[in-house]
């Protein structure tokens, strides 16, 4: 493998015209996985050009040939899960067995992506007109501008890539620059498949230089991004400015309730699952727990209990149960929340310090806040760690309106046994996706996926969906 990563555009491996980064393993600061190229504006735009360029031959190539191709890619992707799992937990922190789940179910992406370029399938109407006849067909938009997070190095820019190619557009593909292993393995794959030069590119590189010339140019026709709301925001004013297609995923403060009927010991595992896996840097993670006064203290000495079981380690240790923070920054960022949380008048239940391992890394205890409202900062604004708040309430009417409380609403959570309140839950909770006796973290790929508010914009991603993003639609007349 090289020392140096290059950039990928119209085909070949090319040197960055910027200096390279470095990429450190968040669990062992000594460990550089590699050192990977920048790319400069000037190679964004040349990563553009020669996708306008690819886009027409991979639109024109047939069916069968671009199924073979996206499912060659899953299959590759499923077959080495261990290798680029390791690479992935490696990079980003996640425990082993996250990282190694997230290649694998970045694999069914593809594989479900692949199935649908075989369902593209046009609709044909009577018109109102006699003698003439209507058909509305699905085309490729162009040129796609991918922008993905750090904190699903692989997943969340597969969910964007493969249907886009699927449905016959060129890529135009900038990952986190956190987090470029596992961006530059997928490319690699892909690289070897037989598309059209330009139809894939990668270009590594900073926000401000790499990522503002995507998002600015009308060269591109839609743009795809999932990070902040902040960055979100510059985002669409930027596409908005060349009437640019946009879909963004963006900030979150999930909650999940835990009521009077639940069972405790299930509530105690969605709670951790949804707020501590991935040491809490997930978009769906349950960073809000609002329980019930009857089965608040069981469900806070429970959850404690459960958390000080929690290893926390080096990612590659097999029982490692939360890793580091992704980086220093934002290792500071929590602990900055932490002492606002104590601050405004939480209580710590549980955690709060830094941890010491074997090995350097950024490394904290996952916390848990209790005798906290909804009005305090840390449950108004989006954390992005591993700490939990619980927002002691009265009944359900009530942890319903808390949850509804919030600029944002992308997941919520409800632990009950009764099915007249989960059917009500489901009606009233103004999120875009609903999770009943299950973690708030956690969706499956052939199905919408998306939010409310401040949370997304533009069309859903995944599944049949996706469709309505990545083309556009012609309807066409015709008298015989």
């Amino acid at each position: 493998m090289p020392t140096s990563y290059p950039l990928y555009i119209n085909g070949e491996w090319t040197k960055g015209e910027n200096a390279h980064l470095p990429n450190v393993n968040p669990s062992d600061l000594s460990d550089t996985v590699g050192d990977y190229d920048q790319a400069s504006a000037g190679q964004v735009q040349k990563a553009i050009q020669a996708a306008k360029n690819g886009q027409k031959a991979w639109a024109e190539t047939g069916l069968e040939a671009r199924y073979s191709i996206l499912m060659a890619i899953g299959n590759e992707l499923i077959d080495r899960k261990d290798e680029l799992g390791e690479l992935l937990s490696r990079e980003e922190g996640k425990p082993l067995a996250e990282g190694k789940g997230e290649v694998y179910r970045s694999g069914q992406f593809f594989h479900y992506y692949a199935a649908e370029v075989l369902r593209q399938i046009d609709e044909r109407t009577a018109s109102v007109r006699p003698g003439v006849e209507v058909e509305t067909r699905r085309e490729p938009l162009g040129v796609v501008g991918v922008i993905s997070p750090w904190n699903f190095p692989m997943a969340t820019a597969v969910w964007k890539i493969a249907p886009a190619l699927a449905f016959g557009n060129a890529v135009v593909f900038k990952p986190a620059n956190l987090v470029p292993a596992s961006a530059w393995a997928l490319t690699e794959i892909i690289s070897r498949q037989a598309l059209p030069a330009g139809t894939f590119n990668l270009v590594m590189g900073s926000g401000s230089e790499a990522g503002e010339t995507l998002i600015t140019s009308p060269g591109v026709q839609a743009v795809s991004f999932t990070g902040s709301l902040e960055v979100g925001r510059r985002v669409a004013a930027a596409t908005a400015a060349n009437l640019v297609k946009c879909q963004l995923e963006m900030g979150s403060k999930n909650a999940l309730i835990v009521l009077d009927d639940a069972d405790i010991d299930l509530a105690v595992e969605a709670a951790f699952a949804g707020a501590y896996s991935g040491s809490g840097q997930k978009c769906t993670a349950s960073s809000r727990l609002i329980v019930t006064d009857a089965v608040h203290d069981e469900f806070v000495d429970k959850l404690t209990a459960r958390l000080a079981k929690a290893k926390v380690g080096h990612a590659l240790d097999e029982d490692t149960a939360v890793g580091p923070i992704a980086d220093k920054r934002q290792l500071e960022s929590n602990l900055r929340w932490v002492d606002t949380a104590l601050s405004e008048g939480a209580v710590m239940a549980f955690g709060g310090d830094q941890v010491d391992v074997e090995q350097e890394g950024y490394y904290m205890q996952p916390v848990l806040f209790t005798q906290t409202t909804n009005d305090m900062d840390v449950n108004r604004d989006e954390v992005f760690g591993p700490i939990a708040c619980v927002i002691r309430v009265p009944d359900y009417e009530t942890a319903l309106s808390t949850l509804n409380d919030t600029q944002y609403g992308l997941t919520a959570g409800l632990i009950t046994k009764s099915l007249n309140l989960a059917s009500d839950f489901k009606a009233r909770a103004e999120t875009g996706c609903v999770m009943v006796n299950l973690p708030t973290a956690g969706t499956d790929y052939h199905v919408p996926f998306g939010g409310r508010k401040n949370s997304s914009f533009g069309p859903r991603e995944q599944g049949q969906y996706a469709r309505e993003f990545y083309t556009v639609v012609k309807t066409c007349y015709i008298k015989a």
